[in-house]
């Protein structure tokens, strides 16, 4: 960002500041979101801007308990084959249509078969939407799922207006959560209002919310510093000290449920020979970094050096794969092994913040000492997420801000035709126990499944896990009554900002 633009931006906050008595939340984000359609969204902060936009059937309380949204109350058939549900009365979306049993049906199908939706893995179980009446919704499945509810607690069960779906919704989404869409500049901010009749309006306090896209920490910083921003979203851990020593201004951190890792592309257009499609090549890679450095170099210590994708305070954390501890020799060994005595050449797409192009750094500095000679490529977050699910890259360095349920953090990234499943990674044996997984709600025979995939998936190394997140954030001691979520997601319900 240059200064200008953050002069002009601060201005044009101020201005808006002013104009809502400052009761307008101004939250900094570290990229810009893609599209705004739960369909066809990967990104996380877009999932913090459809927090404030687009309520879901159910959602989740600070201890990861399923509660009431859309859905009032719902259950289960005995032999675990429909999910009945109970829906709100007099909820209206933002262009004024009803939501009923009607829309939520409309809204399954089409994240079942829109063209390019990222939704249909994770509402593969559901066989069809019955309209039992105006109030009451049954999902007839094709095999029990204990994973259907959490995945309606995210993008799967956010419910948007079947009158905008035959325009670009993206470009104008109408959803029927608590403040409805005003504008969007891209690669700037993204503007919302309070939706006056919400169902739920009197939790309410603020008149709207702005979210600034600003990639450099740096600048995130100073303008929380300055007053612009509320809020810092993904603070840099180097930053968390001069936070805390500024008058105004506070760090508040809550351990997620995601990671960070490597996506290999074995098969996604892939050219014949591409030496990433060699799992000694990706064995090397992994055995080459030093996540317990890249820890204290990088984060200050505050991340969680991971090997799995379940962190280690979840019930499916498997102990039998620690974390990865670094062997140059070996990787060296594993590299002449695949006909690379001389080293190998690869590039890698990282999203273009100064932390993470650090990481970047860092993990090219490593692998060069194994003779692996990485290529970085910076790319816009929202640009690096589209290129991933074309299959334009050979390693592509992103995360995921994990799930509820162990399924969401393991299963669309590496099963056949799996929604983030980058790399193309194709394992029978693998789809047939994550599948197998999603159909009994026995935690131990679900921990069982987990730890079986876990080791094919650690063998062949679809892609590595370097770190588990902790959200990190900056906060203007004028936002009060937010309560953190360890999904990292923003919920501004009794919000308030105080006035200057």
């Amino acid at each position: 960002m240059t200064l200008r633009r953050t002069l002009i931006l601060a201005a044009l906050m101020g201005t808006t500041a002013m104009a809502a008595q400052a009761e307008t939340l101004r939250i900094g984000l570290e990229s810009d979101p893609d599209a705004l359609d739960p369909d066809r969204s990967r990104t996380f902060v877009g999932r913090i801007v459809f927090t404030s936009l687009c309520d879901k059937l159910v959602d989740i309380d600070p201890e990861l308990n399923i509660i009431p949204q859309l859905a009032t109350e719902w259950s289960v058939a005995e032999d675990g084959m429909s999910l009945t549900m109970m829906l709100r009365e007099g909820v209206t979306f933002h262009d004024g249509t009803p939501f009923d049993a009607e829309a939520v049906k409309a809204n399954i199908e089409r994240s079942q078969t829109l063209e390019d939706s990222v939704r249909k893995s994770e509402l593969a179980s559901v066989e069809s939407v019955e309209v039992v009446s105006p109030t009451e919704v049954k999902f007839n499945l094709t095999a029990p799922d204990a994973t259907l509810l959490a995945q309606l607690a995210d993008r799967a069960g956010m419910m948007m207006a079947p009158s905008a779906f035959e325009g670009d919704f993206a470009a104008e989404p109408v959803c029927s959560g608590p403040f409805s869409f005003v504008e969007r500049v891209a690669q700037d901010h993204i503007t919302l209002e309070k939706y006056a009749d919400y169902w739920n309006a009197d939790a309410i306090q603020l008149d709207g919310v702005t979210f600034v896209s600003i990639p450099d920490s740096t600048v995130r910083l100073a303008n929380l510093q300055s007053g612009d921003i509320d809020i810092v979203n993904q603070l840099a851990a180097t930053d968390i000290p001069q936070v805390e020593s500024t008058a105004g201004i506070s760090f508040q951190s809550i351990t997620g449920l995601g990671y960070q890792g490597m996506t290999f592309n074995e098969n996604n257009g892939t050219e014949e020979g591409d030496p990433i499609t060699d799992p000694k090549v990706r064995e090397a890679i992994d055995l080459a970094i030093d996540r317990n450095a890249i820890n204290q170099v990088v984060f200050n210590g505050v991340q969680s050096p991971a090997s799995q994708p379940f962190t280690e305070n979840s019930p499916y954390y498997n102990p039998d794969f620690p974390v990865v501890e670094r062997d140059v020799e070996r990787a060296k060994a594993l590299l002449a092994e695949a006909g690379y005595e001389n080293g190998v050449d690869v590039s890698m797409q990282i999203p273009n913040t100064p932390v993470t192009l650090q990481l970047g750094q860092v993990i090219q500095s490593m692998l060069a000492e194994a003779g692996i000679r990485m290529e970085l490529i910076s790319k816009e977050f929202a640009t690096l997420i589209s290129d991933a699910g074309e299959g334009n890259f050979q390693i592509s360095q992103q995360g995921w801000s994990g799930r509820i349920d162990p399924d969401g953090n393991i299963h669309q990234f590496v099963t056949e035709g799996g929604g983030f499943n980058d790399g193309h990674y194709a394992n029978p044996e693998v789809d047939s126990l994550l599948n197998e997984a999603r159909q009994t709600n026995d935690p131990t025979a679900r921990a069982e499944l987990y730890k079986q995939a876990g080791a094919i998936i650690a063998q062949d190394r679809p892609l590595i896990y370097l770190y588990h997140l902790a959200w990190l954030y900056g906060i203007s001691d004028k936002v009060q009554n937010l309560t953190l979520y360890p999904d990292g997601m923003l919920r501004l319900e009794n919000v308030t900002v105080a006035a200057e």
